[in-house]
């Protein structure tokens, strides 16, 4: 079959992780090819992921050619494109001092934050000046494409996109609950003595908020996993301390292994299990993040901004370094959902869409996480069922919270802002002190706030 040609504008072109997993994904589908263009701040990030592209592309195992160039003008990378990726940093990784550090020091510990709690908002706040210029080039030079937003808050920058330019074809993706799919499959061998199936066979009915999902119904191969779970959760041992568990990952720096306990405590006290990963789920909700002796008895840890700022001031990987490498699949569906759009055949899968009905216990328009179908230039969401009354409620306080923080955002209103902070369940200090807070933060990141009232550096 010939390939169907394509132009890809990649936003965030430089980036170590996303930009490379599509040029990846790129090389693995034989239906696609055409012309992938890096867009990026940082120019000379582009160019090392253009030799990291002519490497992968070189594999004996690549089944398809793109041409890859970096352009150091945004415009020039949208014109014509027919699918626009967008995953940032919104300023360097010093930024997120004042996102983690200064509420650290009033006792809110945030174990990702990137998307919920004052971390989240002051993400988001930075971040969507940035997509208003994103969104002016879109709607100039190619109105009618495919956005895929990779970039958090997720539900916020997806909300901005459809805010911002309300004809945008614009979704969010996020592979939190493929790791939540993958946990349950090893469950699924275990418990029927199979080989581990592809996270693609556990059905889910999924609904809630991006990185604060929930399931109400888990199937494989027609059985109810999720009345084998409760079964399994009811054993008197299930919910000991993984605290040892938790200090070995600390010792070992590895941050993003998840334990499942906190879904699965939602699963025993809310009668629905969350299907985030737990550095994201306790952010939304007070109990687990009280200190990390707490966080740590659920077996999760924080990801600590040292390591970020380490992490991201270590010299690059050699391209060539790509060479050497088998090429594999990474698991995300980034090209799966392309060669859909462009009629390929369908694919069902999780994305981040404003509401229009499928997840029916959240405000309309407000942007939700549920299961979806891609087809030929096409995207309808699945309707998902409501969340029992108590997850139902925890979900709507965190999409209000959301609301106002995209509020304040657009119309850079600090006010609003701060509202959203006082409102946030993460946060009960008195006001004064959260203001205090509030204020060491946005001073930390002025540069990047332009158009806010900011309050006095001194």
């Amino acid at each position: 079959m010939k390939p169907t040609e394509i132009k890809i504008a990649c936003i965030g072109g430089g980036s170590r992780y996303w930009a490379r997993v599509l040029i990846n994904e790129l090389a693995l589908a034989p239906r696609l090819a055409g012309r992938l263009d890096l867009y990026d701040v940082n120019l000379d990030a582009t160019h090392r992921n253009v030799q990291v592209a002519a490497a992968i592309f070189a594999r004996p195992e690549a089944r398809t050619r793109f041409k890859v160039r970096a352009v150091s003008r945004l415009d020039d990378a949208l014109k014509g494109a027919d699918f626009v990726m967008i995953s940032i940093e919104p300023g360097e990784m010093e930024m997120r001092y004042a996102d983690v550090v200064i509420p650290s020091r009033y006792g809110i510990l945030q174990p990702c934050g990137d998307t919920a709690g004052p971390a989240g908002t002051m993400r988001a706040l930075r971040t969507l000046p940035l997509y208003e210029g994103f969104v002016r080039s879109i709607e100039k030079h190619c109105p009618k494409a495919w956005v895929f937003n990779y970039s958090n808050p997720m539900t916020i920058c997806t909300g901005g996109l459809h805010a911002l330019f309300p004809q945008i074809k614009a979704f969010g993706c996020c592979h939190e609950v493929f790791a939540s799919q993958h946990r349950i499959a090893s469950l699924v061998a275990d418990w029927f003595g199979v080989p581990e199936p592809p996270r693609q066979e556990i059905a889910i009915d999924l609904t809630g908020l991006n990185h604060f999902t929930w399931v109400t119904e888990v199937r494989w191969k027609g059985h109810d996993l999720i009345a084998r779970l409760r079964r399994e959760i009811a054993a008197p041992e299930f919910f000991r301390s993984r605290a040892r568990d938790a200090r070995r990952r600390k010792r070992l720096e590895r941050w993003f292994e998840p334990s499942g306990m906190v879904g699965y405590d939602f699963l025993r006290r809310f009668d629905a299990l969350g299907f985030a990963g737990d550095r994201h789920l306790v952010e939304f909700v007070p109990w687990y993040v009280r200190s990390e002796a707490e966080l740590h008895r659920w077996g999760t840890t924080i990801t600590p901004y040292s390591w970020r700022l380490r992490r991201a001031n270590l010299v690059d990987h050699d391209p060539k370094h790509y060479a050497r490498q088998p090429l594999r699949p990474t698991g995300e569906d980034v090209a799966r959902i392309i060669e859909s759009l462009v009629g390929h055949g369908p694919l069902i899968t999780n994305i981040n869409l404003p509401n229009r009905g499928q997840t029916p216990d959240l405000p309309l328009g407000h942007v939700v996480e549920t299961n979806a179908r891609f087809d030929q230039n096409s995207l309808s969401p699945i309707v998902a069922k409501a969340l029992p009354p108590a997850a139902c409620a925890l979900v709507r306080r965190a999409a209000d919270v959301q609301a106002l923080v995209l509020r304040a955002a657009l119309t850079r209103d600090v006010d609003l802002a701060f509202q959203a902070i006082l409102a946030d369940p993460l946060v009960s200090l008195t006001t004064d002190q959260a203001w205090s807070m509030f204020a060491a933060m946005l001073n930390h990141t002025r540069k990047m706030l332009p158009g806010y009232r900011l309050p006095s550096a001194s």
